[in-house]
């Protein structure tokens, strides 16, 4: 079961994620300590601090979100602003591209 802080790490770690890069879902759950809760995670998103860059969560193989606000397209126009290249709503070079802190 996800705790009470899981929100607060989500949006701490989304806070973190770099100009120009893209983080996953799975990636914020683990970090934020549930590996599991990806979908948790994408409620959070939706939900969540708008100040927030969102637009940099993508799914584990680089898709963009379905659901995000405005659609793919918006998000896709967010990514290309900060250099962020899409294919068919799949970010080009997403294993370059994808944030993963150092423990």
């Amino acid at each position: 079961m996800v705790d009470g802080n899981f929100r607060d790490k989500v949006e701490s770690l989304m806070a973190q994620v770099p100009y120009g890069q893209v983080t996953t879902y799975g990636d914020l759950a683990a970090l934020a300590g549930h590996a599991h809760a990806s979908r948790v995670v994408g409620g959070i998103a939706h939900f969540g601090d708008t100040s927030l860059p969102w637009h940099r969560l993508v799914n584990r193989f680089g898709g963009l979100a379905s659901g995000f606000y405005g659609g793919r397209e918006v998000q896709a126009q967010l990514l290309k602003q900060e250099g962020i290249n899409c294919t068919n709503y799949i970010v080009d070079n997403f294993k370059d591209l994808r944030w993963q802190p150092n423990p």
